[in-house]
Order: C-alpha cells, then structure tokens, then sequence
C-alpha cells in the first residue's frame, strides 16, 4: 500500500502541534490540518465518491487547497486540480473530460469570481454530482453564491477520524492537466509513487541541516511545481507552508521576515518582483534565514541570478520539469555541482538522453529532443492512448523540448519543439488559442507566438487574417479572447495581415513571424 496522504499523516504522528499552514494570522497545526482533511475523506465517502473517482480543485494558494487535496487522497479518490484562471467554458470541459464527481471551488473576490465561473460550469456538466464553495470568509456556512453549499456547512457532522484507502503506489493519485499541440489539454496521471519520489528527491536539493524549514509557498498549487517542490516536500520534511494567495513582491518578503522563511521557489518573475519591491524590510533578518532559493518554469537571465545573489545572498537553483514528469527530472546541485544557464543533470532515480525525430538516441553533445525514463514518468494521458503512443516508447517519455548537453552530462535548453510560450512562468499552447480564435466570425486565419518581454519573459501575439470585409480591430479581438480564455493565455498583442508565411505543403512559417 502507499499513499501520498503519508506526507501529512506522518506529521500529524510525530510533530502533531507544530505549525502546518500559515495563512494570514491563522496558524494550523500538523494535527489539525490533517483532522479537517479526515473530515473531508469522510464527506466524500458520504457523498458516493469512491475509490478511483475524481474530484477537481480550484482554490488559490489558501488552506482549502491541502485539506481537500489530502482529504481526496485518503478516500482513494483522484485529485484534478484546476488553475484558477479558468472560464467556465474551459472548467467544464476538464471536469467533462476527467469525469470529476465533485467540485471544491473557491469563491473568489470581485476581481477573480472563480467560484460563479465554477458554479456556472458545474451545471452544465452531467455526473459531476457534488458543488462544495470554499468561502472567502473563514467559517462561513453560508454561500454568497446561490445554490451552493459552503465546505464548513458541509463538514458539519462527518468525524475528524478516519481510516485512509488502500491504495497501490501505480494508482493514479493527481490528474493534472496540461495543454499540447492537439489543442485541447490532456490530463497527465501521475501516480502516489511519482509524487512521492519526487518530493523526497527534491527534499535532498534542499536539506541543509535545518531542524525546521520555512517554505514560503507562492508557486499556485494547483500547479505540479507547487504542489512538488513545496507542498509535497514541505510536509515531508514536517516543514511549515507559509501561504501567499497572490504574488505580490512587498508582500512576500513582510512574510520572510515575519516567518524566517528558509526556503523560496518561483518563476523569474517572482525574483524580478522581489529585487522591485519598494517597502522597508529587514533584509538583514532575511538573508540570515533564507538558505535556499529555487528557479523554474522559465529560463532565467544571468543578470537577474547575479542581482538576487547580491541582494539576498543565495545562488538560484535551476532545475527542469514538466507536468508529466510529476515535475522534477533535473537539477543543480550545489552539494555536486551546479552551472548557470544549465538545467543541471538527472535527480536521483531518473535518467535523460537525447533522441532524433525517430527515438533514436542521439550521441555527444546533440542537439536532440529529452527523453526521460525513471519514477517521475507519468502512467500517460488520460484517456489518450494514441498520444501516449506517439510520446511513450519502452518507459522513455519524449518531453518535445530541445537540448545540448556537454561532456560533464549537463543539460542546455536551446528550443522548444511544441512551440510553446512561457508568460509568466505558465505554459501557453498557440494551437488551443488559434482555435478559439479561429470561431470568431470576422477571423480567417490565425498564428499564435510568443515574443520577447521584459518582465513576462514571453507575451502572446496573434497574427491574424480577417474575413473578407470583415471591420473587425485589435482591441475587439483581444477583449473577445479574454471572454473565452483564461487570463494568463489570452494574446495582448494582436496584428493582421494580408498574408502569413507558409511551407509548400500549406504550414505556417511561425519562425519567421518571430
């Protein structure tokens, strides 16, 4: 049996009052956390949901998210976390196309009204059985979305004991869904076994003897980076989480100094806002007890590692992951060795190679495509098995990101093979953009591709041919976009053409429209 609700259990036994989750001026113990997390197993139990079934998330960075993620995984059941960017339009289509039985959603604030966007699609969604609102108001029984039953209302009863499901370590535990060149986003089953290495194994990149850790928690949760490296590895080493709802650069570092936060993990964006901060901080306290810092999500400029070894006075570790790979498949370590601009080499238990466009393996220094093989491989997508045929081949996993390697086994991201944009530290797909832009009536034919930003590091333009006779304008467009996608993928720069560039057999030239 294994089930990754050990990594809460287990501090819940040895470091019962210790402090789990900070969030605002609440304090949660371990021994706490893990009782409303029992409660939550129980009500899911009541409600019908079983081992194997789904239940989706969509909550920010506040204590819902470990409770109800922890509590699914003691029911047996299946964790869909959900950004919380999402439309309605794109909600319901993960929890049709996960077949999700309950829906915990956050209620939001004006600017961000998640839970009427997740209200919105989960009545339009046949099987999805249970609505649980996760109240803005700490203890609220009732709803400020009509209809909807509040999570203390509904934990009103079940019992704060409760005997975890057997599960085996090749049982699904997370879906968590990723978007590709298919255009529509695919779900990656990653397994108890796949999450629970690798938080170990990122545990050993952080261990530097501390005798308790501070993570300050940023990374969305509902993202794989999040979840790994922080949530997962923080319970691990029965270390507190320290809860930060929205990135906010004077905000983060009040909480380091407050918290004697010892370990940050971010986007470059996050270290871009923490040297841009304006505030009084005692960065003295800080830099005393920040021990380690860790970058992903996005390559990181020199300038910007050279500013936050400055300032705070730790080197940026760099790693490489993606969302199928649960997420960690390489890193630097400083205890071996660590290059800059390098994803470093394999963490424990994982290999890497280069292949060509056949698998075949690719010798020296490359280029080539990384494929990696090891406990961090996801079971595959779900429900698409001719997509895993085509990145599956004799437990390697074709991660369609281009590399160099050199003679001491580091690796070198040069290219990215799916096209895709990284804005923000988030993954954006052109294809599944250029199909939502392709139903707009005065739209003929449309090209997605990231440009370079200062602070995004990436930013989305369309390239787009209008219906003749069509009046349609950039503004237009965008704000149309923005209705119909999430926020972080929507294109801010619009630009139309006569014409776009193409190959003989018809393919856009993307290259040259960059």
């Amino acid at each position: 049996m294994l089930n990754l609700s050990v990594l809460l259990e287990d501090g819940a036994r040895t470091t019962p009052d210790r402090d789990c989750i900070v969030f605002g001026d609440l304090r949660l113990s371990y021994a706490l956390t893990d009782m409303i997390a029992n409660q939550v197993a129980n009500l899911l139990v009541a409600r019908g949901v079983r081992p194997g079934d789904k239940v989706a998330l969509a909550s920010p960075n506040v204590p819902y998210f470990p409770f109800v993620y922890f509590g699914a995984l003691k029911a047996g059941a299946v964790v869909v976390p959900l950004n919380v960017l999402l439309t309605p339009r794109e909600i319901a289509y993960h929890l049709e196309d996960s077949g999700a039985k309950a829906l915990f959603a956050f209620t939001g604030t004006p600017e961000l009204p998640l839970g009427e966007r997740a209200f919105a699609a989960f009545g339009q969604v046949d099987g999805c059985e249970t609505y649980i609102d996760l109240p803005a108001v700490p203890g609220a029984t009732e709803s400020a979305i009509e209809g909807a039953e509040t999570f203390w209302a509904a934990l009103d009863g079940p019992p704060g004991t409760f005997e975890t499901v057997r599960t085996e370590a090749g049982d699904t535990a997370v879906l968590i869904y990723t978007s590709g060149t298919t255009g529509s986003p695919k779900g990656a089953e990653l397994t108890h076994a796949n999450l629970l290495f690798n938080a170990v194994a990122s545990d050993a990149l952080f261990d530097h003897g501390a005798e308790r850790d501070v993570f300050l928690t940023v990374l969305p949760l509902f993202h794989i980076f999040g979840q790994t490296t922080m949530m997962n590895c923080g319970l691990y080493r029965h270390g507190t989480l320290v809860l930060q709802a929205r990135f906010d650069g004077d905000e983060a570092l009040a909480l380091m100094e407050k918290e004697g936060v010892t370990i940050f993990a971010g986007v470059p964006t996050m270290y871009w806002g923490l040297l841009g901060a304006k505030g009084e901080h005692d960065m003295e306290r800080i830099t005393a007890n920040l021990s380690t810092a860790v970058s992903g999500g996005a390559a990181l400029p020199a300038e910007l590692l050279r500013k936050v070894k400055e300032r705070f006075g730790v080197d940026i570790l760099e790693g490489y992951g993606l969302s199928e790979t649960s997420p960690v498949v390489s890193f630097n370590n400083p205890k071996v060795k660590s290059k800059p601009g390098s994803i470093g080499r394999p963490i424990w238990g994982v290999e890497m190679k280069l292949v060509d466009e056949m698998f075949e393996d690719v010798e020296g220094e490359g280029p080539g495509e990384i494929a990696v093989r090891g406990h961090c491989v996801m079971k595959g997508y779900h429900g698409r098995p001719d997509v895993n045929a085509q990145v599956m081949r004799d437990g390697w996993f074709r991660t369609g990101d281009i590399a160099r390697r050199d003679e001491e086994g580091f690796y070198f991201i040069v290219d990215r093979s799916k096209d895709m944009i990284i804005r923000g530290g988030y993954n954006v797909y052109p294809r599944e953009l250029e199909e939502v832009l392709m139903t707009h009536p005065g739209v003929s034919l449309a090209a997605v591709v990231g440009v370079p930003h200062d602070t995004h590091g990436e930013e989305i333009k369309a390239y787009v041919i209008r219906e003749e006779g069509a009046g349609l304008t950039e503004d237009e467009l965008v704000a149309w976009a923005k209705e119909r996608l999430a926020g972080y993928k929507y294109p801010r720069l619009v630009e139309f053409r006569d014409t776009l560039p193409m190959t003989a057999t018809g393919k856009i030239l993307k290259r040259e429209l960059r």
